[in-house]
């Protein structure tokens, strides 16, 4: 048996597309987990584009005793994540104009300063942890001031947010464990904290106004009616969570490939135009966000598998971010391949709205960290840690040397 990198770094056993694995087939029912599995690319993009067969509402399939304490109604209330058309349409619309290109473009100046920054306050040691250093607190720090809420909160965020996916068992709708009801309770939990300080600080938008992004979704009328209060809540949690989750493990993946790969490293370093392909291509290797889930409307062929009505699948894109029919050597970490179809921030209406901001954040990031260190390279006998969830492939942990 060859041990593969996923192996070593002990990523999560299921994604066997992280060691050098097609699967048996595109599309698998799981029925002892009660969903179905897309890895095909093609596949995968048939069910992003078709938000009329493939509904974003997944919790109407979660039975209501798994999720015993939680109002599953009031929990998606204004979740962007979790509307179809024609409401998802306009809600995306209300936040549209915060990531316009130029918004994100005049966002520059302040994320190399706060890069340098965080820099500055670290690495005195000869060594960072990249992720605690910069690669968590950069995004947080710049959605924060976005949104409104004090920056220097970041590390409740943290905390809650720590508790929404940690959890190394996959989800199953067909029986809850000891260990899976646990896990729903502490992500409730995380959920909940996280709720309450976002609806104090939109209590307090109510009252003062301010120039944030915050205030604009208080204002914001849908079909002539404003947000409710738990509307503006939940769309504001979105936006915080997405806008930071993303870019920590981006950021992080992104460098343990260039340390992995060492004859890239020395070539971006060497022309930095190369920046934005290594970013994508640390999207497409190590994808951030495994997988994405949809309910299926009607019965559908997919894959050559039929899939009857009402049922959900989980679209596994960093799989399909591996499908040979579609990359060239899917194993091998290649910036310069060209295309790169990566599905690592979805595809149709859901279309990562922070795509441009997130890839902006990796590009000055790893633009300063080549200025500041003529190397950066993991440490023997402190490898890289990684997300428990089977559902995510990023670095929550990674130590590096830094000359």
């Amino acid at each position: 048996m060859t041990t593969t990198l996923a192996d070593t770094w002990g990523l999560h056993e299921s994604q066997f597309w992280l060691r050098g694995k097609q699967p048996e087939a595109r599309v698998q029912h799981a029925p002892e987990l009660g969903f179905w599995s897309v890895y095909g690319h093609p596949e995968a993009e048939e069910v992003l584009r078709d938000p009329a067969t493939y509904s974003s509402d997944t919790t109407r399939l979660v039975p209501q005793e798994m999720m015993k304490d939680a109002d599953l109604k009031e929990m998606q209330a204004g979740n962007l994540l979790q509307l179809d058309p024609p409401l998802h349409n306009k809600m995306r619309k209300l936040v549209s104009r915060a990531f316009t290109p130029k918004v994100v473009a005049d966002l520059e100046p302040r994320i190399a300063a706060v890069t340098n920054e965080m820099l500055d306050a670290a690495g005195g040691d000869g060594r960072l942890e990249l992720v605690e250093d910069l690669a968590y607190p950069l995004p947080v720090i710049v959605i924060a001031e976005l949104l409104g809420v004090p920056a220097s909160d970041r590390y409740l965020f943290k905390g809650w947010v720590d508790k929404l996916f940690d959890s190394s068992e996959q989800f199953s709708l067909k029986e809850q464990t000891k260990t899976q009801e646990e896990s729903v309770a502490k992500s409730l939990e995380g959920q909940k904290a996280l709720a309450e300080y976002l609806g104090a600080h939109v209590d307090e938008r109510r009252k003062q106004p301010r120039e944030d992004l915050l205030t604009k979704l208080v204002e914001a009328e849908v079909d002539g009616e404003r947000l409710t209060r738990n509307e503006v809540v939940n769309f504001a949690n979105i936006l915080l969570l997405a806008g930071h989750i993303t870019t920590t493990m981006l950021l992080g993946n992104a460098v343990l490939c260039l340390d992995t790969h060492p004859e890239w490293d020395a070539r971006v370093r060497a022309d930095r135009s190369l920046l934005p392909a290594t970013i994508e291509e640390s999207l497409r290797y190590l994808s951030p966000f495994a997988a994405v889930a949809r309910t299926a409307t009607r019965e559908v062929e997919l894959g050559g598998a039929t899939v009857p009505p009402d049922q959900m699948l989980l679209v596994w894109v960093a799989a399909a971010n591996r499908d040979e029919r579609v990359f060239a050597d899917p194993d091998t970490f290649n910036p310069l391949r060209d295309p790169n179809p990566h599905l690592a921030f979805g595809r149709g209406i859901h279309f990562c709205i922070g795509a441009p901001l997130a890839r902006l954040e990796g590009r000055v990031a790893l633009d300063i960290l080549f200025d500041r260190y003529p190397a950066l390279r993991t440490i023997p006998g402190e490898p890289p840690k990684f997300q428990i969830n089977p559902n995510m492939t990023g670095v929550r942990e990674l130590p590096l040397t830094i000359g």
